[in-house]
């Protein structure tokens, strides 16, 4: 699947869209193509189209505030830069942990949520900190717009014609 980088008016990024979506603000006239991929076409509806891969609003579009993100697995795992929260250690096989636990009324929300390794999730076992002796390397806090969190939606692979775009 085909991402695109989608820009406001101003040419700020806001977000990696899907090719789906991207075809579909072209043919409403919502957004123009500014770059595109010279790979395949897609064909739909009798119309053919070049591969976008980069396309900008035709109208300034509000930035979304930081209370607006909802609270997602990928997204406290790159809030926590993929790492424990307790021990520090970057781990493949990482788990969720409730820092607040739910059987005593935590609820699942950016302040209550830190990734956790198998091995600290153990030894907390469903203890508040206080009782199980563990401490947080850092507050968990929702996180602030960043295009990087966003990039890092692509897997890494960024296009060619994203680069005069997005700083890295």
């Amino acid at each position: 699947m085909s991402r695109v980088l989608l820009l406001n008016s101003d040419y700020e990024p806001l977000n990696i869209c899907t090719l789906h979506k991207a075809i579909k603000l072209i043919i409403l006239n919502k957004a123009d193509v500014l770059h595109y991929s010279g790979e395949s076409f897609v064909s739909g509806g009798g119309l053919t189209f070049e591969i976008p891969s980069v396309i900008r609003l035709n109208y300034k579009a509000k930035k979304r505030f930081r209370n607006e993100f909802k609270v997602s697995r990928y997204g406290i795992y790159a809030r926590d830069n993929f790492s424990c929260q307790y021990c520090g250690q970057k781990h493949v096989d990482l788990t969720l942990d409730h820092v607040y636990p739910r059987h005593l009324g935590g609820i699942t929300s950016w302040q209550n949520l830190v990734t956790c390794c198998k091995k600290c999730n153990y030894k907390k076992a469903g203890k508040t900190l206080d009782k199980s002796g563990m401490k947080l390397l850092s507050i968990p806090k929702p996180p602030k717009y960043s295009f990087n969190a966003i990039l890092s939606k692509s897997g890494g692979q960024i296009d060619e014609h994203w680069k005069y775009y997005v700083v890295i």
